[in-house]
């Protein structure tokens, strides 16, 4: 699975000049957890987090201070936003995206075009993908290998992401390409394959 079949597209984005509170609203709007900023050629310049907007944005109650901070007020995106940033490209394997996240300790990856933002992957898009029914995972593993393989040649099951498939025919290298066909339908955690005879044999 690449960063393609997983990413919100199109994305919203924000400028460098659009305001703070602009930003807030289209992330509360939107449950978002963050918004890349781009250029006016869409070129992507860095990303404003909702760690961005909350820091230093939210006075301190005068009532327990002795003396109260003024937050920083009236500031652009172009004053918060995370940059550089880290991007990944459309054909980027989702495996190596998820590493990304977990390794960087971030919410969200831009999934660029060139130097283009084209989409947003989130840890919620993985977890999403990974709660997919397990009867919509069969049924798209199926399709992909009838049109690989012809109708009636391949049983699918699935349990918790885990495909098992089995082939009427006596292939391996049939059963190979099914195995990848089947690794690249979002919510499959793995899969493995199986000659029918061998299994009536046991």
């Amino acid at each position: 699975m690449r960063a393609r079949d997983l990413m919100t597209s199109p994305v919203i984005t924000v400028h460098p000049w659009t305001s703070a509170k602009e930003a807030a609203e289209l992330l509360a709007a939107h449950g978002f957890t963050a918004l890349p900023v781009a250029d006016d050629d869409d070129r992507l310049v860095g990303i404003v987090t909702e760690a961005d907007l909350i820091r230093g944005r939210i006075p301190a109650d005068p009532r327990y201070v002795h003396e109260p901070v003024e937050p920083a007020a009236g500031k652009t995106v172009g004053d918060l936003m995370t940059t550089p940033v880290t991007a990944m490209s459309t054909g980027t394997d989702v495996a190596d995206l998820c590493q990304a996240l977990v390794d960087a300790r971030i919410r969200a990856m831009p999934i660029v075009d060139g130097s283009a933002v084209v989409g947003i992957v989130t840890r919620g898009d993985v977890v999403r993908v990974l709660a997919r029914d397990d009867t919509e995972i069969a049924r798209d593993v199926k399709h992909r290998l009838e049109i690989y393989g012809g109708t009636g040649r391949w049983h699918v099951d699935v349990h918790d992401g885990l495909v098992h498939i089995t082939d009427q025919f006596d292939d391996d290298s049939d059963r190979h390409v099914a195995q990848l066909l089947a690794l690249a339908v979002p919510g499959v955690v793995a899969a493995e394959t199986a000659y029918a005879g061998e299994e009536q044999t046991r």
